[in-house]
């Protein structure tokens, strides 16, 4: 089942967004390196990205699935744009893709040792 399960923001200065949304809403991050931080709630988290090379220009809603060549495979088929082939993160591997709309979504694989 795919199902919306991040919601990824780019930022440039990651420490200053995470004080704010700490300080704004209570939410406590994890750390992945200088430029990544996310909440860890288990629900619908928030990640923080200011890598330049894997950070989009606007929000980026991220879709959970359960099998990422699949997924990959019914975007192309549908219609949709791969923008950023399949890559790893921690916590799991996912990739880009613009619908036919033009709005820029991802799909997200879970490493099974993380969750």
């Amino acid at each position: 089942m795919a199902r919306f399960n991040y919601l990824e923001l780019p930022v440039r200065d990651v420490p200053a967004a995470k004080a704010f949304y700490a300080a704004a809403f209570g939410w406590t991050f994890t750390d992945f390196g200088p430029d990544y931080a996310s909440t860890m709630t288990g629900d619908t988290d928030l990640g923080l990205n200011g890598d330049a090379e894997h950070s989009t220009a606007q929000l980026l809603p991220v879709i959970q699935v359960d099998d990422l060549e699949a997924a990959e495979a019914s975007v192309r088929g549908a219609g949709g744009e791969i923008t950023l082939p399949i890559f790893a993160f921690p916590g799991g591997r996912r990739f880009h893709f613009r619908d036919p709309a033009g709005h820029e979504l991802s799909a997200m694989q879970a490493d099974p040792a993380t969750g």
